[in-house]
């Protein structure tokens, strides 16, 4: 086998380090860096390099098992750290500190995959950020405002004690969502499928204002209810009963959920891909899964639907019909 140049490689495990831990990283993109270990050992063993370094420098939280790089300028340090170990010189396409991943590490609260966190605000107001989450906190005279960067978060407001009360404030991309006592959940939902980009709202106490982007009719959306907002408009109620969002009990729950949706829902909270085949993606499944060992929800789908779950590593896993093997490309 044809001996690979060793700096070239390292330069590449590292760009593909920093790509899939940017919180900007695809399914493709963590299917094409798997490919890429697959087609040499020297890629595998560079790829291992890597690993070990960022892990060495505390980017990586241990519980995960992989390289989640995450929000704080210490984090970026020691990557900074790493990339120097290997002995690279950082393309910019990927290390420009204006880059928009780069400046989810200087969030004020992010969590990565898989991780949640609890955060008390200046004025004993609570936010719950699920997996893969990032927010900044914008305090001033007039309001109090979260923007929500990425993910999803459970918010819990505290009356405002100062001298004049200003109201609280949780800014998305698609507009603003003005908390009326309450609590309620805000997620982001990415574009795809010929779909825009939405902020889903969904109010479990009281009620919250949204207003789109663009300056649209505004809606009171009550407890009970759910909406999605795009820049344009904020779209029709739908009824929304949970008292309290799953995830914040480590809990995924399903309700005749189709396959292709849970697994799309599973991904969220465990690291790496995780594919469902078209031909399972209808099946349904009913119950309440642990997120905390999402190996162990696989190993459920397994035992109680006619799938088969093939793993090619940790971090490539697909979900196809009893009896078959999913194509390796």
């Amino acid at each position: 086998m044809k001996r690979m140049d060793d700096a070239t490689v390292i330069r590449q495990a590292a760009q593909w380090l920093v790509r899939l831990h940017s919180g900007q990283a695809g399914a493709d993109d963590w299917a094409a860096c798997a490919r890429w270990r697959a087609a040499h050992p020297a890629h595998e063993q560079a790829w291992q390099k890597a690993e070990r370094l960022s892990q060495r420098f505390g980017a990586v939280p241990p519980a995960l098992g992989v390289p989640v790089l995450t929000r704080h300028i210490a984090n970026r340090r020691a990557v900074l750290r790493m990339l120097t170990v290997l002995g690279l010189a950082a393309p910019a396409a990927w290390l420009g500190w204006r880059h928009a991943p780069w400046q989810n590490w200087t969030a004020d609260y992010a969590t990565a995959t898989g991780e949640h966190r609890e955060v008390t605000l200046a004025d004993g107001s609570r936010l719950t950020l699920n997996t893969g989450s990032a927010v900044n906190v914008a305090w001033s005279d007039t309001e109090r405002l979260v923007r929500l960067e990425r993910g999803e978060v459970y918010v819990r407001t505290a009356p405002d004690t100062a001298a004049a009360p200003r109201p609280f404030v949780v800014e998305t991309p698609q507009g603003r969502l003005r908390a009326l006592g309450t609590r309620f959940t805000v997620r982001l939902q990415p574009a795809g499928n010929d779909a825009p980009a939405t902020t889903q709202l969904s109010v479990l106490e009281h009620r919250v204002e949204a207003t789109p982007r663009s300056g649209g009719t505004a809606r009171i959306v009550k407890a009970g209810q759910a909406v999605q907002l795009t820049a344009m408009q904020v779209e029709a109620p739908q009824p929304h009963t949970a008292d309290a969002p799953g995830w914040t009990q480590g809990v995924l729950y399903a309700d005749a959920m189709e396959l292709g949706d849970f697994v799309a829902e599973l991904s969220r909270y465990r690291p790496g891909v995780i594919r469902c085949a078209p031909e399972v993606a209808g099946l349904r499944i009913s119950g309440a899964f642990q997120l905390a060992d999402t190996d162990y929800v696989l190993a459920m789908l397994r035992e109680t639907l006619p799938v088969q779950v093939v793993l090619r590593t940790r971090w490539w896993v697909t979900v196809v019909p009893q009896g078959t093997v999913p194509d390796p490309g």
